[in-house]
């Protein structure tokens, strides 16, 4: 599968291609994809994707047949050195998502796979809530043998949805998205990584103050410690490093359309 050629210029972020695009285009270009039943598999960059990215080839390599939409302050700044301005917006999932499907007037049907059977079912209902307009299906948890993989595959082919959120984590999200989507499955797959755990509850999001300032992963940092000190206090300044040698080692691919 092929990226569709759409009118969106891209930055390259560590051999990435990302693309520079508002909120409202962003959304008007997915809507036109769903419209047009365009599959396009769909996920976002940030610092931490970045890292993992630089040492696991196959997933740079799968990550390049996804559009790819910039999340948060790191990869800003990385632009910010490359090609002197940030990303037009800062498109994070778990904002960027509701506000796709509170655009769509025309009644979809959105699968989730992945998370806590639990949490998946709250975030359907949240999802619900914001966008009643849109049938909401819970098709699986995230937690499935190899031996179930087929009947869930089947199950998404017979809902056959326009949206599918996956929500299994970086980079089995992604990975299992390309192995196992095809435009007989669904219209837009796309990685939401903790999505489904936010609208559910489980995992509290940062004040909107610190949202304002870019410092939601300090938050997250804060009350996850055990779990996210090395994403964040060693792998924020590693994202960077390897930025900083992107510059120093030519344009980085220039912004194209």
């Amino acid at each position: 599968m092929t990226i569709p050629k759409v009118a969106a210029p891209y930055r390259s972020i560590l051999g990435i291609r990302v693309a520079s695009l508002r909120r409202d285009e962003a959304i008007s270009l997915l809507t036109q994809m769903i419209r047009d039943r365009t599959f396009t598999k769909v996920s976002f960059l940030n610092a931490h994707n970045a890292n993992i990215a630089c040492s696991d080839k196959d997933f740079a390599a799968v990550l390049n047949d996804f559009l790819v939409l910039a999340d948060g302050i790191g990869v800003d700044i990385a632009a910010r050195w490359l090609y002197g301005a940030p990303f037009p917006d800062n498109l994070n999932g778990t904002d960027f998502v509701p506000d796709l499907l509170k655009a769509s007037d025309k009644p979809l049907t959105v699968a989730l796979l992945g998370a806590k059977r639990a949490n998946a079912e709250r975030a359907a209902a949240r999802l619900s809530q914001i966008a009643p307009q849109h049938k909401i299906v819970v098709v699986h948890d995230g937690f499935f043998t190899a031996q179930e993989e087929p009947g869930i595959v089947a199950a998404i082919g017979s809902l056959r949805p326009d949206i599918l959120l996956v929500a299994m984590g970086v980079p089995r999200q992604e990975m299992w998205i390309a192995r196992h989507m095809r435009p007989e499955h669904c219209t837009l797959p796309i990685a939401v990584g903790a999505l489904l755990d936010f609208l559910s509850g489980s995992v509290p999001r940062a004040p909107s103050w610190m949202r304002r300032l870019r410092l939601e992963w300090l938050f997250r940092l804060l009350i996850e410690p055990g779990r996210l000190w090395r994403r964040y206090v060693v792998g924020n300044p590693l994202f960077l490093f390897r930025v900083l040698r992107q510059k120093l080692g030519g344009p980085g691919g220039g912004e194209r359309s």
